[in-house]
């Protein structure tokens, strides 16, 4: 437990540590638009289906870009202070 004391390493282990959430996230929302979207799996895909696949990867984009900013912004070094927004 002393390495993490040092701030290099606990900086590091915060970053993994959020890494693994967006994997997880990343999962989480591949699964929903599979759920959502796929009535039942054939040859081809049909245009509702693929229509309903666009929208949620497009919301999953705008997600993810609001998660990545979201967590640059609170992985930032701040003037001595360590709360989140």
């Amino acid at each position: 437990m002393e390495n993490l004391q040092d701030p290099k390493m606990r900086q590091f282990v915060e970053m993994e540590t959020q890494k693994q959430k967006f994997q997880q996230l990343v999962y989480q929302l591949n699964d929903q638009c599979w759920e959502m979207c796929m009535d039942k799996p054939g040859q081809k895909l049909d245009s509702k289906v693929e229509t309903c696949l666009t929208n949620c990867v497009q919301r999953f984009i705008d997600t993810t870009n609001f998660v990545v900013n979201r967590l640059e912004s609170t992985t930032l070094p701040t003037s001595s202070s360590s709360e989140f927004s």
